[in-house]
């Protein structure tokens, strides 16, 4: 009877410990979107040397009293928490006449951060690409000129630069919508040093001009295109939306999930599209992986019911969302924005 009592004796304690006021007591953190507002249009999102993710939008104003916002920096230690720290520029470059400064691209390259950006503006006959580098990722960053110009280069529209290193060797990628001949998202390889594009002739086409807002993701043997298509900017109206393919080589050919070359108009697998709520989510930032191995995509999308700020411009916030991968490709659950809460990205 002793040895009975003892156990039990041991058992409760045990459950005290365990179950008690001694219990610890887990919880998975959460999120809802949008994860920023009011704006932050055609975010790229980087982790910085500093253990903090810093995410940079489009020139927009907030109609907070900064009518530039002359490419916003916000930070965040989980990507759903953001804060807004302060302004990548102090004045707009001024190698161009006039324009906005969109849809900015951030990189680490050779030990500084990388700010490449369109200067453009609403139907703008020759829009360009330029650099400013900043030796901290908040910067600021000073402005190192133009890398190029549509005329210069011979496609129409050429704005939204994605930079990207590969097998040692570093690519820009840009292009945006049009239906001219020459249309088309481009790729060509920079010098070494990421300031430069010593031959512009040399540049690849790899899909059509239904594109833009390019984005590549390399995942076990493939590299995978994502591209916005339809209308960004329409408030509530807005069609955006992103479409995928992929290639077993970074210039392709890029083949949808139906095979269609994203080289031909029409093409790409849907990733993301409007819904009744939510409207014109894309531009995405390259894909961030958790600790979990999870990985996570930031866009910007519209709410249909309250989609400008005072300004009138277009309340574009930043959304986060889980990038699944099911036979080779990537999803997002119902292809739609979520708005319902749910488990939050984890990092140690």
């Amino acid at each position: 009877m002793k040895k009975v009592q003892i156990v039990l004796s041991l058992l409760t304690a045990f459950s005290g410990s365990v179950f008690g006021q001694n219990a610890v007591k887990t919880t998975i953190p959460k999120y809802k979107n949008p994860v920023f507002e009011p704006i932050l249009a055609d975010p790229s999102v980087i982790k910085a040397d500093d253990g903090w993710f810093y995410a940079y939008g489009t020139q927009d104003d907030w109609g907070d009293g900064n009518p530039a916002h002359l490419v916003a920096v916000v930070r965040s230690k989980n990507l759903k928490d953001w804060t807004f720290v302060k302004d990548a520029f102090l004045t707009k470059p001024v190698w161009k006449e006039k324009g906005g400064i969109w849809a900015p691209d951030v990189a680490k390259v050779n030990g500084k951060y990388h700010l490449y950006y369109a200067y453009s503006t609403w139907g703008d006959p020759n829009p360009g690409i330029g650099l400013a580098i900043a030796d901290a990722p908040a910067g600021p960053f000073t402005d190192q000129g133009k890398l190029l110009l549509s005329a210069e280069v011979k496609v129409p529209n050429s704005i939204d630069p994605f930079f990207m290193e590969d097998k040692g060797k570093k690519y820009l990628f840009w292009g945006s919508f049009s239906d001219a001949p020459t249309q088309g998202t481009y790729g060509v390889e920079m010098a070494a040093d990421g300031k430069s594009i010593p031959d512009l002739t040399k540049k690849i086409k790899i899909a059509a001009g239904d594109f833009e807002a390019i984005m590549i993701h390399k995942r076990g043997g493939y590299y995978y295109f994502f591209g916005s298509k339809e209308s960004c900017c329409e408030g509530a109206a807005s069609k955006y939306h992103v479409r995928v393919g992929r290639s077993k080589t970074l210039f392709g050919p890029y083949t949808d999930q139906d095979g269609k070359d994203l080289r031909e108009r029409g093409a790409g697998t849907v990733l993301i599209k409007r819904t009744k709520n939510i409207a014109g989510p894309g531009h995405n930032s390259s894909l961030i992986t958790d600790s979990k191995g999870q990985d996570w995509m930031l866009y910007h999308a519209i709410d249909v019911k309250n989609p400008h700020v005072s300004t009138g411009a277009n309340r574009r916030f930043l959304m986060l969302d889980p990038v699944h991968w099911k036979n080779g490709w990537p999803e997002i659950l119902n292809a739609e924005p979520s708005m319902d809460e749910q488990n939050a990205p984890f990092f140690k």
